[in-house]
């Protein structure tokens, strides 16, 4: 069913900063940049990608809207260090094993330079 997530940037410059350190950070490539200016990320058959809004209106985050990704608790740190050093807000908890409904968690949130919520999630 996963195809693709997109957000919106109002700094694409800023945006790659960001998102490049973090997804470095974890072993991921650095974004190239399409013949739109969008920025563009792949793994794992996963595309994650960062444009300005083709609508001209300046970009929002999601109200509600937390985007995941999966990766291990030593992987989540160095992500949530490399973005809160890189233009990203570190929210929430700090990164650790939380405990409910879905059994045990280790989480790390960020917010990213637009204000989307970010969240590295690895499952116990």
């Amino acid at each position: 069913m996963y195809s693709h997530m997109m957000v919106g940037s109002n700094d694409i410059g800023r945006s790659k900063t960001f998102y490049d350190a973090t997804f470095t950070a974890i072993g991921g490539k650095e974004g190239i940049t399409d013949d739109k200016g969008r920025l563009v990320y792949m793994h794992n058959g996963g595309v994650f990608i960062v444009t300005p809004p083709i609508n001209g209106e300046p970009a929002t985050a999601g109200n509600g809207c937390t985007i995941g990704f999966a990766m291990s608790p030593e992987q989540a740190d160095a992500w949530h260090a490399a973005g809160a050093a890189n233009g990203g807000t570190a929210i929430e908890d700090a990164p650790g094993v939380r405990t409910g409904g879905m059994g045990s968690l280790y989480l790390a949130y960020l917010r990213d330079p637009d204000g989307n919520k970010l969240c590295a999630l690895h499952r116990m």
